[in-house]
């Protein structure tokens, strides 16, 4: 029997471990509550836990038929995020102001079905690891995790990754080598001018309109600083500057974010937003500072590993449901560490049509739980061929 229909036997098991983290969110590193339902769940599965690692991080142990000294890792986010639910379900969240808006609770779901099907079913050789990670939402969980000796510990020859896709149809994953999502970095522009009367602005430095002037330059590094090919986005996303309607403010406050898919290009970003900052405030009579910070690298995929994912999904979905020509994204994913320091693959599995309120980060959002079975069912499928038919 395929191993979908199998799996398809507990997808009503799967919706309600589901349903209790929707409506248990907690923000990273606070996954105490998730962390505490997986290791419950994987010790029923009689699954070898491991708990501790950056937090609220749980890594599960599963040996197959022999211990043949190769192993993978599997890995899904566990962390919610600080957005208000607007969705009116049975199981909305029970915190208020916390939310699962990016689908970690299924992800955290779909890799617990994988593994209560493995541990019944265990036709394998070597090790698969589990690894449910927190803190991906801005908190770099998995740089934690590896920092604390996640890999040292549980020693792999690849690790894969796997989000929900809104837009892309259920029964299709998205595969591709190279850049999935970008990398990311976050800046604070200070303009620095002379506050004083709005009618009399000829005895101020306009902290506003010199701020005005760097927005506008900033958007020339992607038009005429970076290679055309080379694709990278600057946003100032807020802007803070005053409090009454006839007072010039000595300063402004620009922040945003950056994200390439290259650190050459993040590099040269840094680079000229300094040039900028620096530069017009100084002709206009005032003074900028840019604070900098570099956030997660891209996510880039492995060739091998890639082809290894589509050759799965296609078993399990069909060559037609096996997309490999979408755009990488400009969202960052923290799974990037991880591809750093071992080969291997990360997927977006279709969550269906994204209509309005719909999409990831959205207090409308609702993880399409048709999917648990497609999920669980291709990290069985990847773990059965990984360490498979190469170890036969």
């Amino acid at each position: 029997m395929p191993i979908i229909n199998r799996i398809a036997d507990f997808h009503a098991d799967m919706t309600e471990w589901r349903r209790y983290l929707h409506e248990n969110p907690e923000l990273c590193f606070e996954e105490v509550k998730t962390s505490e339902f997986v290791a419950q769940k994987l010790a029923e599965f009689g699954v070898e836990v491991h708990r501790g690692l950056a937090k609220t991080g749980v890594v599960g142990k599963l040996v197959g038929k022999t211990d043949n000294g190769r192993a993978i890792a599997l890995r899904a986010d566990m962390d919610a995020l600080p957005v208000y639910e607007a969705n009116d379900l049975p199981y909305k969240s029970k915190t208020e102001g916390k939310m699962h808006a990016c689908g970690h609770d299924g992800h955290t779901t779909m890799l617990l079905g994988a593994a209560k099907y493995l541990s019944e079913t265990r036709n394998f050789d070597g090790t698969v690891y589990f690894v449910f990670q927190p803190a991906e939402e801005g908190g770099g969980g998995g740089r934690v995790m590896i920092e604390e000796g996640l890999f040292k510990d549980f020693p792999v020859e690849s690790v894969w990754g796997m989000h929900n896709w809104p837009g892309l149809e259920v029964g299709k994953l998205a595969v591709m080598p190279g850049p999935m999502m970008a990398g990311t970095g976050v800046f604070d522009i200070t303009i620095h001018g002379k506050g004083g009367h709005a009618a009399m602005p000829h005895q101020t430095v306009d902290p506003i309109v010199v701020a005005s002037q760097v927005v506008g330059a900033l958007q020339s590094i992607a038009s005429r600083n970076t290679h055309p090919v080379d694709s990278v986005v600057v946003s100032v996303t807020q802007i803070h500057a005053g409090d009454a309607y006839n007072v010039i403010p000595p300063a402004v406050v620009l922040r945003g974010t950056v994200r390439t898919y290259s650190e050459e290009v993040m590099k040269l970003a840094e680079e000229r937003m300094r040039a900028i900052v620096e530069g017009i405030p100084a002709a206009n009579g005032g003074r900028g500072e840019l604070d900098f910070r570099y956030g997660y690298p891209a996510t880039i995929n492995s060739e091998a590993e890639s082809a290894v994912a589509a050759d799965v999904a296609a078993g399990l979905m069909g060559r037609d449901n096996v997309v490999g020509d979408l755009l990488p994204s400009m969202g960052g994913e923290d799974f990037a560490y991880m591809l750093q320091e071992k080969p291997g693959a990360y997927v977006w599995i279709g969550n269906g049509p994204a209509g309005p309120g719909e999409g990831l980060h959205n207090p409308s959002y609702n993880f399409n739980d048709e999917v648990l079975t497609w999920g669980a069912s291709y990290w069985t499928e990847l773990v059965e061929t990984v360490l498979g038919e190469k170890a036969a």
